[in-house]
């Protein structure tokens, strides 16, 4: 018989000091023992410090990548993050509803840490009434969420109005939200996850205290987006059991990988720097004594 590991994929922009995007998720599909595959949206230029330069690719491009994958290989499990133009929002969108993308996580990449918008003004509508509809699930944090509903919309700022929040984004047709409170500014984080058939379940931990946080939503939505996929090989049906278990799962990686990383110094210039979390905190190195 012929076997295969889970196969995951990421649709996202790269980053060359490896905290983020492309790079952060390859890096977390591997430590979440799959296969990962990518399309890149976009070459960036990037560090610790924040974006600099983004260099777009060409639509025709992506498309070409797409095919080269979904062509040639069946994907399990797939997520998006930056896509920055409204035609690679729509050429997602059309490779969605074609069905070979699996279970797709969107990540709602808009704004670097550093302030550096990544997505196109006039992309964030097609964002919310094109892209949130064909998601199986979405990972906004609070900024992006109160983005995606109203331009003028306050970040939710207890768990009550991220519950409201999170229930509003759900109208707008994913299969499923989970708003990420790591931006606000409690001891204890609290992280919703809302489903299309009406649960909702609330995550907390311990903030970690560390200015190494780059690239943490992408870690995320890709930790989640492997647990999907791996599994969803285990069980017969993806339902609101098994998302829950993929959303736990993933936030205890994540949780392990941003306190592993917590004292990490990699920056020449640390005054200011973000470093990345620890992406094989699971994985046993074999560092000399």
């Amino acid at each position: 018989m012929t076997t295969r590991p889970p196969i995951t994929l990421s649709i996202a922009g790269t980053d060359p000091s490896g905290g983020a995007g492309i790079h952060a998720d390859l890096k977390t599909f591997t430590a979440r023992k799959t296969l990962g595959t990518t399309v890149i949206t976009a070459l960036v230029a990037q560090n610790t410090h924040g974006v600099s330069r983004v260099y777009p690719i060409d639509v025709d491009f992506v498309a070409d990548q797409f095919d080269s994958v979904l062509g040639d290989m069946p994907v399990d499990a797939a997520k998006s993050g930056m896509l920055g133009s409204r035609a690679l929002v729509e050429l997602v969108v059309a490779r969605a509803a074609e069905g070979r993308l699996g279970f797709f996580t969107v990540d709602p990449v808009m704004i670097a840490t550093s302030g550096h918008r990544l997505l196109e003004t006039d992309a964030v509508d097609a964002v919310r009434t094109h892209l949130l509809p064909v998601a199986d699930l979405i990972t906004p944090n609070l900024p992006e969420a109160a983005l995606l509903l109203s331009d003028d919309e306050p970040e939710a700022q207890t768990a009550e109005a991220m519950r409201d929040q999170a229930q509003r984004l759900l109208e707008r047709g994913p299969g499923a939200v989970l708003l990420k409170g790591g931006h606000g500014g409690d001891d204890e984080v609290i992280d919703i996850l809302a489903t299309a058939d009406g649960q909702v379940r609330e995550f907390t931990h311990p903030r970690v205290t560390t200015a190494n946080t780059h690239g943490t939503g992408c870690t995320l939505s890709a930790a989640i987006t492997a647990e999907v996929a791996v599994l969803s090989r285990e069980r017969a049906a993806i339902g609101s059991n098994l998302l829950g278990d993929a959303v736990g799962n993933a936030l205890e990686f994540l949780a392990r990988a941003l306190n592993s990383a917590a004292d990490w110094q990699l920056s020449l210039d640390p005054e200011g720097a973000h470093g990345p979390v620890d992406h094989q905190v699971d994985i046993v190195r074999g560092l000399p004594a």
